[in-house]
Formats: C-alpha cells, sequence, structure tokens
C-alpha cells in the first residue's frame, strides 16, 4: 500500500500557506497592475490593410485587450499603412497605431502636424522587403523591372515609400522607368501574371496574403542585394533604419525550396501621442508584451515581441505610461 502524506502541523500549514500567498501576488502583480481598476472607455486602432500582418495582429491583440481591460471598446480601423498610421495618430483621428520606423522618421523629418506629439508603446516585429514575381518571369533583378508593370503598394503606405526607395537605389524611376499600379497585399497577388509583372510587399513572415498565393499560383522572389541597401544608408535619415539580411528559407517553404533570400529589414514600432493616458499606455503594454507568445500562436512574427527590445523605439521617446510598465519588470 502506499504511504500516506504526512501530516502537517499549524506551523507548517501556515508557512505553506503563506508561501502560496506571495507566489500568487507575484504572478498577480505580473498580470495586472495591484489595486488598479482596469481602464475604460474606447480607443481606436489603425491597422492596415485587408490580408496583411498589421490587420491581423491587430484584431488578435484586440481580443487579448478585452480580456485584460473587459470595458475598455477597441475600434479597429483599416488603413493605407505605415504613412497614413503615422498621420492618423499624429493628427489625433486614432489612438494607436502600427508603423514601421523610417515611415515614423520621414514623417518627423517633413515636420508634418503633431510630428512633435508622436511617442512610443514598443518596438514589435520587423518587417521583410518582399519583391514578387512569377516563377517564369525573367526579372532576376531589382534593375530588371524597368518597362515592366509593378506595383508599388498603395499611397501613404509603409510599402510606397521602401518601394520608391528601392527602386531609385538601383536607377529606376518609379514614375517613368516602370508602370507604376497601386496594389495592397490583398490584391496584387491575384493579378500577379494577369496586368502585374511584379510587386512590392513589405510585412512581417509569413504574410497570409502571400501562404495563400503559394497554395494556388507558383511564384518566387527576387532578392534585394546588400550593395543596394548600402546605397540606401548612404542617403542617410532615415533610410539607417534599413538593415541587410535574409529571408529565411523557412518563411514560405514551398516557394523558396530550403533558400534563403537577400533583403532589407525595417523595424515595427506600435505608437500613440504624448497626451494618450498614462494608466491605460500602461496596461496596454502590459497586454502586448504578456500576449506574445499567444498572438504569435497565429502571428509568427509576433513571437519575437521581446521586454528586452521593447523599449527601443527609436525614432520616438518612449510614452511616460510605457516607461512605468518597463521599469516595474525591470529586473
Amino acid at each position: 500500500m502506499p504511504k500516506p502524506f504526512p501530516r502537517l502541523s499549524r506551523r507548517q500549514a501556515l508557512q505553506t500557506a503563506a508561501a502560496t500567498i506571495v507566489v500568487l501576488g507575484l504572478l498577480l502583480w505580473w498580470l495586472l497592475p495591484l489595486g488598479e481598476a482596469p481602464p475604460a472607455g474606447t480607443i481606436t486602432f489603425s491597422t492596415g490593410t485587408k490580408q496583411g500582418v498589421y490587420q491581423k495582429y491587430g484584431g488578435l491583440l484586440q481580443k487579448e485587450i478585452h480580456k485584460d481591460m473587459p470595458d475598455l471598446k477597441v475600434k479597429l480601423e483599416t488603413s493605407a499603412g505605415s504613412q497614413e498610421n503615422v498621420r492618423l495618430v499624429a493628427t489625433g483621428q486614432s489612438d494607436f497605431a502600427i508603423a514601421a520606423a523610417d515611415a515614423v522618421e520621414t514623417y518627423q523629418q517633413n515636420n508634418d502636424p503633431g510630428a512633435d506629439q508622436l511617442r512610443g508603446v514598443a518596438r514589435l516585429y520587423d518587417d521583410y522587403v518582399q519583391l514578387v514575381v512569377p516563377a517564369d518571369s525573367d526579372i532576376r533583378t531589382v534593375a530588371d523591372l524597368k518597362g515592366k508593370r509593378v506595383s508599388i503598394g498603395v499611397p501613404n503606405s509603409g510599402v510606397r515609400l521602401i518601394a520608391d526607395r528601392v527602386l531609385n537605389a538601383a536607377g529606376i524611376d518609379p514614375d517613368e522607368d516602370i508602370q507604376p499600379r497601386a496594389e495592397g497585399i490583398d490584391t496584387g497577388p491575384k493579378l500577379l501574371g494577369h496586368g502585374l509583372d511584379a510587386f512590392f510587399w513589405s510585412g512581417g513572415l509569413p504574410t497570409d496574403g502571400l501562404k495563400q498565393l503559394a497554395e494556388r499560383s507558383a511564384f518566387r522572389f527576387v532578392p534585394i542585394e546588400p550593395s543596394l541597401v548600402a546605397k540606401l544608408h548612404a542617403e542617410g535619415e532615415p533610410t539607417r533604419y534599413y538593415r541587410a539580411t535574409n529571408m529565411p528559407a523557412s518563411a514560405y517553404p514551398s516557394v523558396q525550396n530550403n533558400r534563403t533570400v537577400p533583403t532589407m529589414a525595417v523595424s515595427n514600432l506600435l505608437i500613440t501621442r504624448k497626451d494618450m493616458d498614462p494608466e491605460l499606455t500602461e496596461w496596454l503594454t502590459r497586454t502586448v508584451i504578456k500576449s506574445r507568445d499567444g498572438i504569435g500562436h497565429d502571428v509568427h512574427s509576433a513571437q519575437l515581441v521581446d521586454v528586452r527590445t521593447a523599449i527601443y523605439t527609436d525614432p520616438v521617446p518612449l510614452h511616460d505610461g510605457a516607461r512605468r510598465y518597463y521599469r516595474s519588470v525591470k529586473p
């Protein structure tokens, strides 16, 4: 017969109960700002185009926010992407948004309305530039796009900003040397080989729009060589946010055939305004960090969100509420 568990003395029982309370208290401290009621009200959150990572991430984050702040209504709004998102937040038309760092600094350098009011909540994950062509295309380099029908992204998107710069670095005038098209990730893949010779996309890996294209059509990626990224860096700010890298072979396995693709990446930021309520921002920052694994199950790139790197929101300073959260969890 199994031995019975030893009986605890009253003192031992009290010590065990006290230790349990301490552990639970520490857990609650990590999950919630102890003693504070969750913020309530309504906020607007600008994401991006359909089939893009911004929109998918925003939708999943909305559900996580509801768990932590059930009385806070989050209105998700689609947009053209990074450039529009920066403007919407800076001018008070949206409370929070995701935007690439190069788009944020471009807005600041142009001294556009409200640029000095922009603040960072978290550095999220990197966008990878993806130049897509049909599998049998004769386009092998960016320079080969000359004279072709190329989607450079919709106006006010981060894709448009990057595509124009990449083309110029390759000696191509986006207005004169190609037949430019304004398609997003929701429409571009359907037109590839049927009105489009190539399209630019900049997004997290993998992007649903391209995963779905891979299931029905053969395509490949045109490399963006480090030499092009070096030319971009020579232009100075804000192209300093571009880094030469390789698209992992695991991003789109059926397309890449176990091969990486030279390209460039830029970091994404969760941004808000200086006048956003610090308590609400602290709560939202906590939700962003602790929901990483849950959201990362569906948005692979979200797995890269990390409390150790999230504080680096250059070119905008941290919002006071976000800073308060990061200080609270600092070892």
